[in-house]
C-alpha cells in the first residue's frame, strides 16, 4: 500500500469528499463520504468499492487493521486539513470515498417472489438520526429493504450512516416515487399498512406475519394524509402512559420486532430476513 502526501485544500480528492459529505449520493459516481475506521472496515466487509481513503498524518497506523485492496488510492495529510472536509463536531482521524451500492427492487424482493417479504417505507422522514436507526432495526429484524420515498433525509447522509452502524451498506435502501412504490409492492403481493398514533388496529392484533409493508410518517405530521388513503390498513401501537406518539425510529423499532416476533412464531427457526441471520 502506497501513501501519498497532500497538503492542499484544493486537492481534488478532497474537494471530492467534502462534496459527497455535503451531497451524498449525488454526484455521477454516486459517491458517499464515510467517515471513521470502523464504518470504513464495515464498508469493505459489505464488498463496496473503496475509491480513496484519507487519513491524518501520525494516524497512518490505523489503515493496518483494514485490509485495503492493493489498488486503493491512500492520501496522507495534516490532521487539520482532513478535519476541515469532515463533518462531525470530534472528526476522526480516518475516512474514506465510498462507491454506494446499487440496490432494485429485485434485491428487495429476492429469487421467491412469493416469500413473504418485510419491507419498511419511510415518508418524508426528515431527521438521518432515525433514518440510520430505522435502517439498522430493519436488517437487525430480518427485514428485506428500506424505501425512501421523496421528501425523505438522503439514506446517505452522514449521520444517517453513523446511526446505521454498517446496516445501510448491506439492507437494500431505495429511494423512489409514491407511485412506484405502490405499484411494486402492489404486484408483490405486499400490503401496504401506515401507521398512526391512534385510532388504527393495534400492531399485536395485526397479522404481520405475512407480506408487508410498513410506512413510518414524518416525525411531526406523520404518514401523508393522501398516502394513507391508499394504504390497504393502518396500525398504532398502544401506549398505556400518558404519552400520544413516539418517536419515529422507536416506532418503526417496536413495529419490525413485532413482526419478527410473529414471524418467529409462524417459524420455529426464527425471523430470517435475506441479508442477515435469524435474529
Amino acid at each position: 500500500m502506497s501513501i501519498r502526501i497532500v497538503q492542499s485544500k484544493q486537492n481534488a480528492r478532497l474537494k471530492e469528499l467534502r462534496r459527497a459529505l455535503a451531497s451524498p449520493g449525488r454526484s455521477e459516481d454516486g459517491l458517499a463520504g464515510v467517515e471513521g475506521q470502523n464504518l470504513i472496515a464495515e464498508a469493505l466487509h459489505a464488498r463496496l468499492r473503496i475509491r480513496c481513503v484519507f487519513v491524518a498524518q501520525g494516524s497512518e497506523r490505523l489503515l493496518d487493521a483494514l485490509d485495503l485492496p492493493a489498488d486503493v488510492e491512500v492520501l496522507a495529510m495534516p490532521r487539520e486539513l482532513l478535519d476541515s472536509a469532515l463533518a462531525t463536531e470530534t472528526p476522526q482521524p480516518v475516512a474514506a470515498l465510498v462507491e454506494t451500492p446499487d440496490w432494485t427492487w429485485a434485491h428487495v424482493f429476492g429469487d421467491d417472489p412469493s416469500s413473504a417479504a418485510l419491507v419498511v417505507v419511510l415518508a418524508e422522514l426528515q431527521d438521518p438520526g432515525n433514518l440510520g436507526t430505522i435502517v439498522r432495526s430493519a436488517e437487525a429484524f430480518g427485514a428485506d429493504g428500506v424505501v425512501c420515498l421523496p421528501g425523505t433525509v438522503n439514506p446517505w447522509n452522514p449521520k444517517a450512516v453513523r446511526a446505521s452502524a454498517g446496516s445501510v451498506f448491506r439492507l437494500p435502501v431505495l429511494s423512489v416515487g409514491e407511485e412506484e412504490m405502490l405499484e411494486q409492492l402492489r404486484c408483490a403481493g405486499v400490503r401496504v399498512l401506515a401507521t398512526t398514533a391512534q385510532g388504527a388496529q393495534a400492531a399485536e392484533q395485526a397479522d404481520l406475519s405475512g407480506a408487508v409493508a410498513l410506512v413510518i410518517g414524518n416525525e411531526g405530521n406523520g404518514v401523508p394524509a393522501d398516502l394513507a388513503a391508499m394504504a390497504n390498513g393502518a396500525i398504532t401501537i398502544p401506549c398505556p402512559g400518558p404519552v400520544e406518539s413516539l418517536n419515529a425510529a422507536v416506532a418503526a423499532s417496536v413495529l419490525l420486532y413485532e413482526a419478527a416476533r410473529q414471524r418467529a412464531a409462524k417459524n420455529s427457526a426464527g425471523p430470517r430476513g435475506r441479508h442477515g441471520g435469524t435474529q
